[in-house]
């Protein structure tokens, strides 16, 4: 019986590679994307196409009001998109966004019995979110297992993070061997509605260093 596996897929370069990753090790995917209330829909366009041409069995895009309680430079227009480094946490975390998606990707695994979750969080070339590092993940995991009747009657649920020590040009390295076009992905947070980066801002600035370490041309589009 083939492995199942629930893939958290942002349009992005990193949740390509993590599909492309999951798909290699045999896995039949299932991918959950959020509409969140971030500024742009051009990274969920993105990622309805991509679940589209690796043949996922089913492609969720569940809508949530995280623009709502604002708190962040992605949700709330008030919040300018910063195009310089920042220090600290930067105002581009999304409050408890990976606690929410996982949370879900939970709730649809006991739905369709299964037991494996994908998310492509990183630790090495990442903004310094605190949901994206290891000891989130297997605080998350230890819940997942005890909060869940699934988890109370034997199941064990494991949270994948294939990408969490790799660096961005490690990342990108590993897509490209696994046939990964990442001209179809959008990272930028200030993306406009045909998806082209603004080639400036936190997420750009990791993906452009990412391709110059990697040695591999950047076919990103670009507003300018």
């Amino acid at each position: 019986m083939q492995k199942k596996a629930i893939v958290l897929l942002s349009g992005g370069l990193d949740s390509i590679t993590v599909l492309a990753l999951a798909k290699q090790q045999g896995f039949q995917c299932y991918a959950l994307s959020f509409d969140y209330g971030q500024r742009h829909n051009a990274e969920l366009i993105a990622a309805a196409k991509i679940a589209a041409d690796y043949q996922v069995v089913d492609h969720k895009i569940i809508k949530l009001g995280l623009g709502s309680i604002g708190g962040s430079a992605l949700t709330d227009e008030h919040i300018a998109v910063p195009h310089t480094q920042q220090t600290g946490i930067p105002v581009t975390y999304v409050p408890a966004r990976n606690t929410i998606f996982l949370s879900f990707a939970l709730g649809w695994a006991e739905v369709l019995e299964l037991h494996d979750i994908f998310i492509g969080v990183n630790a090495v070339d990442y903004s310094g979110y605190p949901d994206c590092r290891p000891e989130f993940i297997e605080s998350f995991q230890k819940l997942a297992n005890l909060a869940t009747k699934a988890g109370v009657e034997g199941t064990h649920f494991s949270i994948h993070t294939p990408l969490i020590h790799l660096s961005k040009a490690d990342i990108i390295k590993t897509g490209i061997a696994l046939g990964v076009d990442y001209q179809r992905t959008v990272s930028c947070y200030s993306a406009d509605e045909q998806g082209r980066a603004c080639g400036e801002c936190d997420a750009c600035r990791l993906r452009k260093a990412g391709f110059i370490e990697a040695g591999i041309p950047d076919n990103t589009r670009y507003q300018k």
